[in-house]
């Protein structure tokens, strides 16, 4: 029997302190039953003794401390999981927000998950197509990685994941695809961007949706990404579906997490955030991955706002340190209408060696992308030195550098939102872009590889 408590102590923000109480966890599901008869569910976070610190989702404006009561019941907060998730979409703590039917569930899960075994894990190695060419050739994502976007307040990070969301595919496989979206603080207008765009293009009947809104509690937003992974490790582990998690805006996730450490009077760390944001950020991003003997997989492309575009704020400091690499948006190229504006030389993959090649890609895949990145660092280098001293300063190879440079952005970067370019046309452009030099310069690619996809290239 679940027994209710009256003993509600203090109420500090989304904070509720009940005393007197015995046989309670950590994590613990509750149950507050207003004056009024209405219901809010919150979360146990503490356990001093006989006294319990429980943060309420839905907020405690209007709880009346001695007229309200609390039921502790006995299992942590769970998401009902079935294949029937796919095509819907839920609030931010999993109910469902398209007016469709209930989920009839297969199972609960918690959705805190269970750590996978480091024995367990198998490696990521195996290429997954956005249709972006500055990733698939430059900054490759395979099944099983994590690769946060890290962008600025006012870039096109939300058209960027409406893409991959919409473009994303396991090449040379049958298997089952699909993508769980989670919405974390976002605003009304951008839910409504996700959601038509989805509905417009079809990607709706593949994806499960998760959105939790600027205007819904902050507490909500921790539940938020831990309901998309539970969902993602469900489809994946249990029904052998390759998942791409797409999460946007972790900054918010990281806001709500400073809030609650506050109202819990907890020592701040740097700028305010919890000493524990690494510990906490890295629950989340370590449910991605590949598990030894089981079809399916968990990818993550994590979004988040990098404050005054700073990379070393807390934030993207340590998702960097967690995560496999990063996509970064560029303010320069964005104002030069580039579309996604990425800014290929400070991205990085650090997977990307084991997501190329022949059998894969293409085995042209790694050397084109070495002399492409090559070509572009020096293009750059060159139309700065012309700012500076003018193009008269520049050699004949210098100018065909910035020559390059500037075609790279307007013919290779800048695609658009609605270009879905397959691996094979973003090997054939690049190789396109590399015949402007000469091939003395073609130093990171075999002259065998030059002959077979370039044979009218000249010395």
């Amino acid at each position: 029997m679940i027994k209710e408590y009256k003993t509600i102590g203090e109420v500090v923000g989304p904070l509720m302190a009940v005393d007197k109480v015995s046989g309670v966890k950590y994590e613990e599901l509750i149950e507050v039953r207003l004056q009024n008869g209405e219901l809010r569910k919150g979360q146990v976070l503490e356990i001093q003794e006989d006294k319990a610190l429980v943060q309420i989702f839905e907020g405690t404006a209007g709880i009346n401390l001695r007229d309200s009561a609390v039921r502790f019941l006995g299992h942590p907060l769970e998401l009902g999981v079935s294949e029937d998730m796919i095509g819907r979409v839920f609030d931010g703590l999993g109910r469902p927000k398209d007016n469709g039917p209930e989920i009839l569930a297969e199972k609960m899960l918690d959705i805190n998950g269970e750590v996978i075994n480091p024995m367990a894990r198998d490696y990521p190695d195996e290429f997954i197509q956005t249709g972006i060419s500055s990733i698939d050739h430059l900054n490759t994502l395979v099944r099983g990685q994590k690769l946060p976007v890290f962008s600025g307040s006012g870039l096109p990070h939300k058209e960027l994941a409406a893409q991959i969301a919409r473009q994303a595919t396991v090449l040379n496989a049958d298997d089952d695809f699909a993508v769980v979206f989670a919405g974390i603080g976002i605003t009304f207008e951008e839910a409504e961007y996700f959601m038509e765009d989805f509905r417009k293009t079809g990607a709706i009947d593949r994806s499960v949706v998760f959105m939790n809104l600027a205007n819904d509690p902050a507490i909500e937003r921790i539940a938020t990404p831990r309901m998309a992974l539970t969902a993602a490790e469900y489809l994946a582990y249990e029904k052998g579906m390759h998942v791409l998690v797409i999460m946007t805006d972790m900054t918010n996730y990281c806001e709500a997490l400073r809030e609650i450490s506050a109202a819990r009077r907890e020592v701040p760390g740097r700028r305010g955030y919890p000493g524990y944001l690494y510990t906490n950020l890295a629950t989340l991003y370590e449910r991605a991955g590949r598990i030894k003997g089981l079809k399916g997989s968990v990818t993550q492309i994590p979004i988040l706002t990098m404050p005054e575009d700073d990379k070393t704020h807390p934030i993207p400091d340590l998702t960097g340190y967690i995560t496999e690499g990063q996509i970064i948006l560029s303010r320069e190229l964005y104002k030069s209408g580039i579309k996604p504006p990425i800014d290929v030389l400070p991205s990085l993959s650090r997977l990307k060696d084991k997501g190329t090649g022949a059998g894969k890609t293409r085995k042209d895949h790694a050397a084109t992308m070495n002399q492409l990145f090559s070509a572009y660092a020096q293009g750059k280098q060159a139309k700065e030195l012309a700012v500076v001293l003018g193009d008269s300063a520049l050699s004949e190879v210098d100018k065909i550098y910035a020559k390059f440079a500037e075609r790279f952005e307007a013919e290779y970067i800048d695609q658009g939102y609605t270009t879905n370019r397959d691996i094979f046309e973003t090997l054939d452009l690049g190789w396109k872009l590399l015949d402007i030099l000469p091939r003395t310069e073609l130093k990171r690619i075999k002259d065998e590889m030059i002959d077979e996809y370039l044979p009218d290239k000249k010395v």
